[in-house]
């Protein structure tokens, strides 16, 4: 970078940083400098903190955009006092079912905080297990989807036809793998940066013991000691749960060779500092940062709602096949205990009013199909979870959906058993379910259906440092 063009860029930056600025209350400007503070306490003193690099987990929610702008509004304000500031590395979990609405927020955040250029900062995205440049306009790797299908059609079927878990809890093991890969790819990182608050922490802690010991995992005992252990810990927690979900028929899909970190990693927390900004930062993230929510946005911070509008469908399509009401009751049952959470995230009215309609069930079932390649008939297979325990409610699932195959009941139940049977049938069941007849076959052998049990927001528990966030 030539003289001119680093004096250039650096007015740019000057420049974004007036306009941070601008949006900052007294409060927050007070924030900003405690942020500072610690930054350069946790680099080891002015004079480090151009070697020190700091990781922040984006997934394009409200909470880490705003630490995003704090964090952005430090790093040109120490530049400003200082030879250097320091770096920064941004990382998105590309999950199954982010909406290209969700990664053109995430874009519209980055050219706003002038990130692009700024050979300080990395930008980044993890999608099925690879680390990647952060590109909104990249297509969905096809792979990463038909894992994610898979898992949750799974989880859904081994849970019973639960609806938090087959929604939430993918996402939510992912979390371990996604942390070990990004902190410790090209040299790591030296702490993590959370805008999480310690009751969140908290909760995704308590659920991890939980899953830990339904699955029956040994080891796991006490609380990690460091970043890099609870990472691996969760790690591990993921791998040893899909083991359990999967069976013989688990394949291990990457070696942790790329996920080793090879020094202690800080944790540096400002949930107390935004909270004691006292200040909405809806004109910041809206005006300056472009923010848009995503109505269909996974909720890393409440799992009790981590797809509110598909929750309401599911439980909608719940009430329909197997309670006897129709669609309308489910969905508005869903939406009386949800509401003040859609509120919040500021899910418009216009779209919670039409959850219970005709549209707004077309508007679900095509972004299940469209995120999950799931149509409505597979998700319909999964909350009934006719194949577990020897089929047990295979009879009552095709009485009621499928009244036309009952005739082939005996044939549906040799196919299931791995015994000689109709091709027609196989591709049937395949078809109504979404899972491969392995798979299938698999699930009809399980006696007990597995703990697949999601996060508890109001259970009371203890953990250490913070992990995930949105």
């Amino acid at each position: 970078m030539s003289a001119i063009h680093e004096q250039a860029m650096n007015y740019v930056y000057q420049q974004v940083l007036q306009r941070l600025q601008g949006y900052f209350s007294r409060a927050e400007r007070t924030a900003l400098q405690l942020l500072i503070q610690r930054l350069i306490v946790a680099a080891g003193g002015i004079e480090q903190i151009g070697d020190y690099k700091v990781l922040v987990a984006h997934g394009g929610g409200k909470g880490s955009s705003y630490a995003l702008a704090f964090l952005r509004a430090a790093q040109l304000t120490i530049a400003g006092r200082a030879p250097r500031s320091f770096q920064l590395r941004v990382a998105t979990l590309r999950h199954t079912g982010m909406t290209q609405a969700a990664l053109d927020s995430i874009h519209r955040g980055y050219s706003a905080l002038f990130f692009h250029d700024d050979p300080r900062v990395e930008l980044l995205m993890v999608e099925n297990q690879e680390v990647l440049p952060f590109n909104h306009l990249r297509p969905a790797s096809t792979a990463g989807q038909d894992i994610g299908r898979r898992n949750m059609l799974m989880v859904g079927h081994m849970s019973s036809g639960d609806i938090r878990a087959s929604l939430c809890n993918d996402g939510y093991l992912s979390l371990g793998d996604f942390y070990r890969r990004i902190t410790a790819w090209d040299a790591g990182v030296h702490a993590l940066v959370s805008s999480d608050s310690p009751r969140k922490q908290n909760q995704y802690l308590a659920w991890l013991v939980r899953t830990t010991r339904a699955a029956g995992m040994k080891g796991h005992a006490g609380r990690p000691l460091a970043l890099n252990a609870l990472f691996t810990r969760m790690d591990d927690c993921s791998a040893d749960y899909y083991r359990d979900v999967y069976g013989e028929h688990y394949a291990t899909q990457d070696a942790s060779t790329h996920k080793e970190v090879h020094r202690h990693l800080a944790y540096i927390g400002v949930a107390d500092l935004l909270r004691a900004a006292e200040q909405d930062p809806t004109a910041l993230l809206n005006d300056f940062m472009g923010y848009k929510q995503d109505e269909f946005a996974f909720q890393f911070s409440n799992p009790d709602y981590a797809n509110p509008l598909l929750m309401a469908h599911m439980h909608g399509l719940q009430a329909e096949v197997l309670l006897g009401l129709d669609y309308q009751q489910g969905v508005t049952g869903f939406i009386e205990q949800a509401i003040g959470f859609m509120r919040r995230k500021q899910i418009p009215d216009l779209l919670i009013a039409q959850a219970g309609t005709r549209d707004g069930r077309m508007l679900a079932a095509t972004y299940a199909r469209e995120f999950f390649g799931l149509e409505e008939s597979q998700l319909v297979c999964l909350l009934f979870s006719p194949f577990i325990q020897q089929g047990q409610r295979l009879e009552a699932f095709l009485r009621r959906c499928h009244p036309g195959m009952l005739v082939a009941l005996p044939e549906l139940h040799k196919a299931l058993e791995g015994k000689s049977s109709a091709e027609l049938i196989q591709h049937w069941v395949v078809d109504t379910s979404g899972l491969p007849l392995a798979l299938l076959q698999h699930l009809y052998r399980t006696h007990v259906a597995a703990n697949a049990a999601c996060i508890n927001s109001e259970e009371p528990t203890t953990g250490p440092h913070g992990v995930p966030g949105r």
